[in-house]
């Protein structure tokens, strides 16, 4: 099986490596098989689930992990 990875991008997407499928709601097909998706996080994304780079107008996206 393939390796997927999931990055977060400091004030910007979710960046998912490796072959994957991202379905809506109604199980509807967005993405099959890409090497690289971009999901937005900053919600401003007119072509959401996927980051269209919205988050660029000042999303503040800054992790902070509890300790």
């Amino acid at each position: 099986m393939a390796d997927v990875t999931v990055t977060v991008l400091d004030n910007g997407p979710l960046l998912v490596r490796g072959p994957c499928q991202v379905s809506d709601h109604e199980g509807n097909t967005l993405s099959d098989g890409d090497a690289v998706v971009a999901l937005c996080r900053c919600g401003e994304s007119n072509t959401k689930p996927m980051c269209d780079g919205s988050h660029n107008q000042g999303f503040d996206g800054t992790l902070n992990p509890p300790s």
